[in-house]
Protein backbone atom coordinates (compact mmCIF):
# COMPACT_ATOMS: atom_id res chain seq x y z
CA UNK A 1 0.00 0.00 0.00
CA UNK A 2 1.06 3.57 -0.71
CA UNK A 3 0.66 6.66 1.47
CA UNK A 4 -2.91 7.22 0.32
CA UNK A 5 -4.06 3.71 1.19
CA UNK A 6 -2.22 3.79 4.52
CA UNK A 7 -3.83 7.09 5.46
CA UNK A 8 -7.26 5.67 4.72
CA UNK A 9 -6.63 2.79 7.13
CA UNK A 10 -5.94 5.41 9.79
CA UNK A 11 -9.00 7.42 8.75
CA UNK A 12 -11.33 4.48 9.34
CA UNK A 13 -10.22 4.47 13.00
CA UNK A 14 -10.75 8.21 13.41
CA UNK A 15 -13.71 9.03 11.14
CA UNK A 16 -16.97 7.04 11.31
CA UNK A 17 -17.52 5.66 7.81
CA UNK A 18 -13.98 6.64 6.78
CA UNK A 19 -14.99 9.67 4.71
CA UNK A 20 -17.42 12.58 4.94
CA UNK A 21 -19.13 11.65 1.66
CA UNK A 22 -20.27 8.13 0.77
CA UNK A 23 -19.49 8.77 -2.91
CA UNK A 24 -15.81 9.30 -2.03
CA UNK A 25 -15.49 6.16 0.04
CA UNK A 26 -12.73 3.98 -1.51
CA UNK A 27 -14.84 0.85 -1.04
CA UNK A 28 -17.24 2.26 -3.63
CA UNK A 29 -14.44 1.93 -6.18
CA UNK A 30 -11.55 -0.41 -5.41
CA UNK A 31 -11.26 -1.53 -1.78
CA UNK A 32 -7.68 -1.31 -0.40
CA UNK A 33 -6.23 -0.09 -3.72
CA UNK A 34 -8.12 3.14 -4.58
CA UNK A 35 -5.77 6.14 -4.05
CA UNK A 36 -8.27 7.76 -1.64
CA UNK A 37 -6.50 11.13 -1.18
CA UNK A 38 -5.13 13.80 -3.48
CA UNK A 39 -2.19 16.15 -3.03
CA UNK A 40 -3.19 18.42 -5.90
CA UNK A 41 -5.55 18.57 -8.88
CA UNK A 42 -5.64 20.76 -11.97
CA UNK A 43 -7.95 20.54 -14.99
CA UNK A 44 -8.73 16.82 -15.05
CA UNK A 45 -5.31 15.82 -13.69
CA UNK A 46 -5.00 14.43 -10.16
CA UNK A 47 -1.94 13.49 -8.10
CA UNK A 48 -2.20 11.22 -5.05
CA UNK A 49 -0.03 11.31 -1.92
CA UNK A 50 2.64 9.20 -3.64
CA UNK A 51 2.68 11.74 -6.50
CA UNK A 52 1.13 9.23 -8.87
CA UNK A 53 -0.66 10.99 -11.71
CA UNK A 54 -4.15 10.15 -12.96
CA UNK A 55 -6.68 11.55 -15.40
CA UNK A 56 -10.06 11.86 -13.72
CA UNK A 57 -12.72 10.28 -15.91
CA UNK A 58 -15.01 9.40 -13.02
CA UNK A 59 -16.99 11.95 -11.04
CA UNK A 60 -14.87 15.15 -11.28
CA UNK A 61 -15.33 16.27 -7.70
CA UNK A 62 -18.65 14.36 -7.49
CA UNK A 63 -20.11 16.56 -10.19
CA UNK A 64 -18.88 19.87 -8.82
CA UNK A 65 -16.06 20.72 -11.22
CA UNK A 66 -17.72 21.34 -14.58
CA UNK A 67 -14.91 23.75 -15.55
CA UNK A 68 -12.17 21.49 -14.19
CA UNK A 69 -10.12 21.46 -11.02
CA UNK A 70 -8.54 24.70 -9.80
CA UNK A 71 -9.98 26.81 -12.61
CA UNK A 72 -7.91 29.98 -12.68
CA UNK A 73 -10.79 32.42 -13.16
CA UNK A 74 -12.95 30.92 -10.44
CA UNK A 75 -9.98 30.58 -8.10
CA UNK A 76 -9.06 34.25 -8.65
CA UNK A 77 -12.59 35.33 -7.71
CA UNK A 78 -12.42 33.14 -4.60
CA UNK A 79 -8.97 34.42 -3.62
CA UNK A 80 -10.07 38.02 -4.08
CA UNK A 81 -13.02 37.31 -1.79
CA UNK A 82 -10.69 35.78 0.79
CA UNK A 83 -8.44 38.84 0.65
CA UNK A 84 -11.50 41.01 1.37
CA UNK A 85 -12.33 38.60 4.26
CA UNK A 86 -14.57 35.65 3.61
CA UNK A 87 -16.64 36.53 6.68
CA UNK A 88 -17.78 39.79 8.25
CA UNK A 89 -20.40 41.18 10.62
CA UNK A 90 -21.88 42.83 7.52
CA UNK A 91 -23.27 40.98 4.52
CA UNK A 92 -21.49 40.28 1.23
CA UNK A 93 -23.00 42.32 -1.64
CA UNK A 94 -22.54 39.31 -3.90
CA UNK A 95 -25.62 37.82 -2.22
CA UNK A 96 -27.78 40.30 -4.10
CA UNK A 97 -25.83 40.08 -7.36
CA UNK A 98 -26.04 36.29 -7.47
CA UNK A 99 -29.75 36.31 -6.59
CA UNK A 100 -30.40 38.73 -9.45
CA UNK A 101 -28.39 36.55 -11.84
CA UNK A 102 -30.16 33.32 -10.84
CA UNK A 103 -33.59 34.94 -11.21
CA UNK A 104 -32.53 36.35 -14.57
CA UNK A 105 -31.59 32.84 -15.74
CA UNK A 106 -34.85 31.46 -14.29
CA UNK A 107 -37.52 34.12 -15.00
CA UNK A 108 -40.22 32.16 -13.15
CA UNK A 109 -38.31 32.67 -9.85
CA UNK A 110 -38.43 35.82 -7.71
CA UNK A 111 -36.39 35.13 -4.60
CA UNK A 112 -33.28 33.17 -3.52
CA UNK A 113 -31.85 31.73 -0.31
CA UNK A 114 -28.39 30.19 0.07
CA UNK A 115 -26.78 27.22 1.77
CA UNK A 116 -23.52 25.32 1.46
CA UNK A 117 -24.55 21.85 0.29
CA UNK A 118 -27.17 20.07 -1.75
CA UNK A 119 -28.63 18.17 1.18
CA UNK A 120 -29.03 21.42 3.10
CA UNK A 121 -30.75 23.11 0.19
CA UNK A 122 -33.23 20.24 -0.11
CA UNK A 123 -34.00 20.39 3.61
CA UNK A 124 -34.48 24.17 3.41
CA UNK A 125 -36.80 23.86 0.43
CA UNK A 126 -38.88 21.22 2.22
CA UNK A 127 -39.07 23.39 5.35
CA UNK A 128 -40.22 26.42 3.34
CA UNK A 129 -42.77 24.35 1.42
CA UNK A 130 -44.23 22.87 4.59
CA UNK A 131 -44.34 26.31 6.20
CA UNK A 132 -46.21 27.70 3.20
CA UNK A 133 -48.59 24.78 2.73
CA UNK A 134 -49.11 24.10 6.44
CA UNK A 135 -49.12 20.39 5.56
CA UNK A 136 -46.62 17.62 6.28
CA UNK A 137 -46.60 14.98 3.54
CA UNK A 138 -43.90 15.04 0.87
CA UNK A 139 -43.93 12.97 -2.33
CA UNK A 140 -40.51 12.46 -3.85
CA UNK A 141 -38.72 10.84 -6.75
CA UNK A 142 -34.95 10.31 -6.74
CA UNK A 143 -32.15 10.99 -4.28
CA UNK A 144 -32.33 14.15 -2.16
CA UNK A 145 -29.72 13.85 0.59
CA UNK A 146 -29.31 12.62 4.14
CA UNK A 147 -31.73 14.72 6.20
CA UNK A 148 -34.52 13.38 8.43
CA UNK A 149 -37.37 14.40 6.13
CA UNK A 150 -36.00 12.11 3.38
CA UNK A 151 -34.81 9.09 5.38
CA UNK A 152 -38.16 9.13 7.19
CA UNK A 153 -39.51 7.32 4.13
CA UNK A 154 -37.68 4.17 5.28
CA UNK A 155 -39.35 4.23 8.70
CA UNK A 156 -42.44 2.66 7.19
CA UNK A 157 -40.73 0.42 4.65
CA UNK A 158 -37.03 -0.43 4.56
CA UNK A 159 -37.21 -0.65 0.77
CA UNK A 160 -38.80 2.74 0.07
CA UNK A 161 -35.49 4.28 -0.99
CA UNK A 162 -34.45 1.32 -3.14
CA UNK A 163 -34.24 2.52 -6.72
CA UNK A 164 -33.74 6.13 -5.63
CA UNK A 165 -29.96 5.95 -6.20
CA UNK A 166 -28.77 4.55 -2.87
CA UNK A 167 -29.93 1.21 -1.42
CA UNK A 168 -29.26 0.31 2.20
CA UNK A 169 -30.00 3.71 3.77
CA UNK A 170 -30.88 3.06 7.40
CA UNK A 171 -33.24 5.53 9.14
CA UNK A 172 -31.58 4.89 12.51
CA UNK A 173 -31.67 8.14 14.47
CA UNK A 174 -34.61 9.55 12.53
CA UNK A 175 -37.54 10.31 14.88
CA UNK A 176 -40.25 7.67 14.66
CA UNK A 177 -42.80 10.47 14.67
CA UNK A 178 -41.83 11.25 11.07
CA UNK A 179 -43.22 7.91 9.89
CA UNK A 180 -45.74 8.46 7.12
CA UNK A 181 -44.53 11.91 6.07
CA UNK A 182 -42.54 11.06 2.91
CA UNK A 183 -43.49 8.67 0.11
CA UNK A 184 -41.61 7.75 -3.10
CA UNK A 185 -42.75 7.28 -6.67
CA UNK A 186 -40.64 6.01 -9.55
CA UNK A 187 -39.51 8.26 -12.37
CA UNK A 188 -41.84 8.09 -15.39
CA UNK A 189 -44.38 6.11 -13.36
CA UNK A 190 -47.36 8.39 -13.79
CA UNK A 191 -49.78 5.89 -12.29
CA UNK A 192 -47.77 5.55 -9.05
CA UNK A 193 -47.69 9.34 -8.75
CA UNK A 194 -51.45 9.64 -9.37
CA UNK A 195 -52.18 6.89 -6.84
CA UNK A 196 -50.26 8.78 -4.14
CA UNK A 197 -52.02 12.02 -5.04
CA UNK A 198 -55.40 10.33 -4.60
CA UNK A 199 -54.40 8.49 -1.42
CA UNK A 200 -53.12 11.60 0.36
CA UNK A 201 -55.30 14.23 -1.27
CA UNK A 202 -55.44 17.42 0.75
CA UNK A 203 -52.43 16.42 2.94
CA UNK A 204 -49.52 16.93 0.53
CA UNK A 205 -47.25 19.95 1.03
CA UNK A 206 -44.85 19.35 -1.85
CA UNK A 207 -43.54 17.11 -4.58
CA UNK A 208 -39.76 17.09 -4.98
CA UNK A 209 -38.03 15.37 -7.88
CA UNK A 210 -35.13 15.55 -10.31
CA UNK A 211 -36.41 16.70 -13.72
CA UNK A 212 -33.95 14.27 -15.31
CA UNK A 213 -31.10 12.01 -14.31
CA UNK A 214 -30.51 8.53 -15.73
CA UNK A 215 -33.33 8.47 -18.28
CA UNK A 216 -35.29 11.06 -20.22
CA UNK A 217 -38.84 11.84 -19.18
CA UNK A 218 -41.62 10.14 -21.09
CA UNK A 219 -43.63 12.46 -23.26
CA UNK A 220 -45.97 14.45 -21.04
CA UNK A 221 -44.61 13.08 -17.71
CA UNK A 222 -43.20 16.33 -16.33
CA UNK A 223 -46.12 18.28 -17.77
CA UNK A 224 -48.56 15.93 -16.00
CA UNK A 225 -46.82 16.41 -12.66
CA UNK A 226 -46.89 20.17 -13.15
CA UNK A 227 -50.59 20.16 -14.05
CA UNK A 228 -51.62 17.96 -11.11
CA UNK A 229 -49.58 19.92 -8.55
CA UNK A 230 -51.09 23.18 -9.78
CA UNK A 231 -54.62 21.76 -9.64
CA UNK A 232 -54.06 20.36 -6.15
CA UNK A 233 -52.22 23.47 -4.88
CA UNK A 234 -49.12 21.37 -4.17
CA UNK A 235 -45.69 23.00 -4.29
CA UNK A 236 -43.46 21.49 -6.99
CA UNK A 237 -39.72 21.46 -6.24
CA UNK A 238 -37.17 20.51 -8.88
CA UNK A 239 -33.90 19.15 -7.50
CA UNK A 240 -31.23 20.43 -9.90
CA UNK A 241 -28.27 19.49 -7.70
CA UNK A 242 -26.96 16.93 -10.22
CA UNK A 243 -28.51 17.93 -13.54
CA UNK A 244 -28.31 21.71 -13.13
CA UNK A 245 -25.78 23.53 -15.38
CA UNK A 246 -25.21 20.37 -17.46
CA UNK A 247 -27.69 20.63 -20.32
CA UNK A 248 -27.85 24.43 -20.31
CA UNK A 249 -27.09 27.51 -18.25
CA UNK A 250 -29.19 26.94 -15.14
CA UNK A 251 -31.70 24.20 -14.46
CA UNK A 252 -32.34 21.28 -16.77
CA UNK A 253 -36.06 22.05 -16.52
CA UNK A 254 -35.46 25.03 -18.83
CA UNK A 255 -34.76 22.54 -21.63
CA UNK A 256 -38.12 20.84 -21.02
CA UNK A 257 -39.99 24.12 -20.62
CA UNK A 258 -41.64 22.98 -17.40
CA UNK A 259 -41.26 25.44 -14.53
CA UNK A 260 -41.48 24.45 -10.85
CA UNK A 261 -42.45 26.56 -7.85
CA UNK A 262 -39.00 26.07 -6.32
CA UNK A 263 -35.64 24.72 -7.51
CA UNK A 264 -32.47 23.81 -5.65
CA UNK A 265 -28.90 23.99 -6.92
CA UNK A 266 -25.42 22.99 -5.73
CA UNK A 267 -22.45 21.08 -7.16
CA UNK A 268 -21.75 22.73 -10.54
CA UNK A 269 -23.04 26.12 -9.38
CA UNK A 270 -19.64 27.15 -7.97
CA UNK A 271 -17.13 24.75 -9.59
CA UNK A 272 -15.92 23.15 -6.39
CA UNK A 273 -16.51 25.76 -3.71
CA UNK A 274 -19.15 25.08 -1.03
CA UNK A 275 -22.32 26.72 -2.32
CA UNK A 276 -26.00 25.94 -2.82
CA UNK A 277 -29.06 27.95 -3.73
CA UNK A 278 -32.81 27.67 -3.27
CA UNK A 279 -34.91 29.55 -5.85
CA UNK A 280 -38.63 30.10 -5.72
CA UNK A 281 -41.70 32.15 -6.37
CA UNK A 282 -42.15 35.10 -4.02
CA UNK A 283 -45.43 33.85 -2.56
CA UNK A 284 -43.69 30.63 -1.45
CA UNK A 285 -40.22 31.87 -0.55
CA UNK A 286 -41.58 34.51 1.83
CA UNK A 287 -42.81 31.66 4.02
CA UNK A 288 -39.15 31.34 5.08
CA UNK A 289 -39.90 34.29 7.36
CA UNK A 290 -42.60 32.29 9.14
CA UNK A 291 -40.10 29.67 10.30
CA UNK A 292 -36.44 29.80 11.38
CA UNK A 293 -33.79 29.13 8.71
CA UNK A 294 -30.40 30.67 9.47
CA UNK A 295 -26.68 29.78 9.53
CA UNK A 296 -23.46 31.76 9.84
CA UNK A 297 -21.52 30.21 6.98
CA UNK A 298 -24.36 30.59 4.51
CA UNK A 299 -23.20 34.22 4.41
CA UNK A 300 -19.63 33.35 3.38
CA UNK A 301 -18.34 35.59 0.57
CA UNK A 302 -16.20 32.98 -1.20
CA UNK A 303 -18.95 30.67 -2.46
CA UNK A 304 -20.93 33.61 -3.76
CA UNK A 305 -17.95 35.02 -5.66
CA UNK A 306 -17.04 31.59 -7.05
CA UNK A 307 -20.62 31.07 -8.27
CA UNK A 308 -20.69 34.40 -10.08
CA UNK A 309 -17.34 33.65 -11.73
CA UNK A 310 -18.51 30.14 -12.73
CA UNK A 311 -21.70 31.47 -14.32
CA UNK A 312 -19.79 34.20 -16.17
CA UNK A 313 -17.29 31.73 -17.62
CA UNK A 314 -20.03 29.20 -18.38
CA UNK A 315 -21.82 31.82 -20.48
CA UNK A 316 -18.67 33.06 -22.20
CA UNK A 317 -17.38 29.64 -23.25
CA UNK A 318 -20.76 27.99 -23.94
CA UNK A 319 -19.77 25.22 -21.58
CA UNK A 320 -22.99 23.21 -22.05
CA UNK A 321 -22.04 22.56 -25.69
CA UNK A 322 -18.69 21.04 -24.65
CA UNK A 323 -20.22 18.99 -21.83
CA UNK A 324 -22.83 17.46 -24.12
CA UNK A 325 -20.27 16.81 -26.89
CA UNK A 326 -17.88 15.13 -24.43
CA UNK A 327 -20.66 12.96 -23.03
CA UNK A 328 -21.74 11.93 -26.51
CA UNK A 329 -18.18 10.90 -27.40
CA UNK A 330 -17.94 8.83 -24.23
CA UNK A 331 -21.31 7.10 -24.67
CA UNK A 332 -20.61 6.32 -28.33
CA UNK A 333 -17.18 5.02 -27.37
CA UNK A 334 -18.55 2.70 -24.70
CA UNK A 335 -21.17 1.36 -27.12
CA UNK A 336 -18.77 0.75 -30.02
CA UNK A 337 -16.07 -0.87 -27.90
CA UNK A 338 -18.56 -3.09 -26.08
CA UNK A 339 -19.96 -4.28 -29.41
CA UNK A 340 -16.42 -4.89 -30.66
CA UNK A 341 -15.79 -7.35 -27.82
CA UNK A 342 -19.35 -8.72 -27.50
CA UNK A 343 -19.84 -7.23 -24.05
CA UNK A 344 -23.41 -6.83 -22.85
CA UNK A 345 -23.72 -3.37 -21.31
CA UNK A 346 -26.50 -0.84 -20.83
CA UNK A 347 -25.82 2.88 -21.27
CA UNK A 348 -27.85 5.42 -19.33
CA UNK A 349 -27.97 9.06 -18.33
CA UNK A 350 -27.95 12.44 -19.98
CA UNK A 351 -24.76 12.94 -21.95
CA UNK A 352 -22.98 15.11 -19.35
CA UNK A 353 -23.85 12.56 -16.64
CA UNK A 354 -23.26 9.23 -18.33
CA UNK A 355 -23.40 5.74 -16.87
CA UNK A 356 -23.06 2.18 -18.07
CA UNK A 357 -23.73 -1.17 -16.43
CA UNK A 358 -22.42 -4.66 -17.07
CA UNK A 359 -25.42 -6.95 -17.67
CA UNK A 360 -24.05 -10.07 -15.99
CA UNK A 361 -24.86 -11.88 -12.72
CA UNK A 362 -21.37 -11.05 -11.39
CA UNK A 363 -21.60 -7.41 -12.46
CA UNK A 364 -19.98 -6.10 -9.23
CA UNK A 365 -16.93 -8.29 -9.82
CA UNK A 366 -16.69 -7.08 -13.43
CA UNK A 367 -17.09 -3.45 -12.37
CA UNK A 368 -14.30 -3.87 -9.80
CA UNK A 369 -12.04 -5.36 -12.47
CA UNK A 370 -12.81 -2.45 -14.79
CA UNK A 371 -11.90 0.11 -12.12
CA UNK A 372 -8.75 -1.83 -11.23
CA UNK A 373 -7.47 -2.09 -14.80
CA UNK A 374 -8.31 1.53 -15.67
CA UNK A 375 -6.46 2.69 -12.55
CA UNK A 376 -3.38 0.74 -13.61
CA UNK A 377 -3.57 2.62 -16.94
CA UNK A 378 -3.63 5.98 -15.19
CA UNK A 379 -7.36 6.74 -15.02
CA UNK A 380 -9.63 7.41 -12.08
CA UNK A 381 -12.60 5.66 -13.59
CA UNK A 382 -15.79 3.83 -12.76
CA UNK A 383 -19.00 2.99 -14.61
CA UNK A 384 -20.02 6.65 -14.51
CA UNK A 385 -18.60 9.65 -16.35
CA UNK A 386 -19.28 13.25 -15.30
CA UNK A 387 -18.34 15.55 -18.15
CA UNK A 388 -16.05 18.52 -17.54
CA UNK A 389 -14.93 21.38 -19.74
CA UNK A 390 -11.38 20.30 -18.79
CA UNK A 391 -11.69 17.03 -20.73
CA UNK A 392 -10.13 17.60 -24.15
CA UNK A 393 -10.76 15.43 -27.20
CA UNK A 394 -7.20 14.13 -26.80
CA UNK A 395 -7.93 13.16 -23.18
CA UNK A 396 -11.12 11.41 -24.23
CA UNK A 397 -9.34 9.48 -26.96
CA UNK A 398 -6.66 8.30 -24.51
CA UNK A 399 -9.44 7.26 -22.11
CA UNK A 400 -11.30 5.32 -24.82
CA UNK A 401 -8.06 3.62 -25.89
CA UNK A 402 -7.68 2.39 -22.31
CA UNK A 403 -11.35 1.30 -22.24
CA UNK A 404 -10.70 -0.70 -25.42
CA UNK A 405 -7.86 -2.58 -23.74
CA UNK A 406 -9.84 -3.21 -20.56
CA UNK A 407 -13.07 -4.26 -22.29
CA UNK A 408 -11.01 -6.73 -24.32
CA UNK A 409 -9.52 -8.15 -21.12
CA UNK A 410 -12.94 -8.30 -19.44
CA UNK A 411 -14.53 -10.04 -22.43
CA UNK A 412 -11.88 -12.76 -22.32
CA UNK A 413 -12.20 -13.06 -18.54
CA UNK A 414 -15.98 -13.51 -18.76
CA UNK A 415 -15.56 -16.14 -21.47
CA UNK A 416 -12.95 -17.98 -19.39
CA UNK A 417 -14.83 -17.44 -16.09
CA UNK A 418 -11.71 -15.87 -14.60
CA UNK A 419 -12.95 -12.40 -13.54
CA UNK A 420 -12.64 -13.09 -9.82
CA UNK A 421 -9.15 -14.57 -10.24
CA UNK A 422 -7.93 -11.33 -11.81
CA UNK A 423 -9.10 -9.12 -8.94
CA UNK A 424 -6.42 -7.71 -6.65
CA UNK A 425 -8.92 -6.32 -4.14
CA UNK A 426 -12.27 -7.08 -2.58
CA UNK A 427 -15.40 -6.43 -4.65
CA UNK A 428 -16.60 -2.83 -4.69
CA UNK A 429 -19.64 -1.81 -2.66
CA UNK A 430 -22.88 -1.04 -4.51
CA UNK A 431 -24.67 1.07 -1.89
CA UNK A 432 -24.58 2.19 1.72
CA UNK A 433 -22.86 -0.31 4.03
CA UNK A 434 -21.22 -0.14 7.44
CA UNK A 435 -17.46 -0.53 7.26
CA UNK A 436 -17.26 -2.42 10.54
Amino acid sequence: MGKSQELYQKAKKLIPGGTQLLSKRPEMFLPNLWPSYYSKAKGCDVWDLDDKHYKDFSYMGIGANILGYADEDVNKAAKDAIDCSSMCTLNAPEEVELAEKLCEIHPWADMVRYAKSGGESAAIAIRIARAKAKKDIILFCGYHGWHDWYLASNLGDDNNLEGHLLPGLNPSGVPKGLRGTAFPFAYNDQKAFDDLIRKYEGQIAAVIMEPIRNIHPNKGFLEHIRTVTEEQNIILIFDEISAGFRLCLGGSHLVFNVNPDMAIFGKALSNGFPMAAILGKRSIMEAAQDTFISSTYWTDKVGLAASLATIKKYQKLEVATRLNANGEMIQNGWKEIAQKYNLDISIMGIKPLSYFAFNYPNDKEIKTLFIQEMLERGFLSTTGYYASFAHTQEDIQHYLNAVDQVFNLISKAIHEDSVKKLLKSEICHGGFKRLT
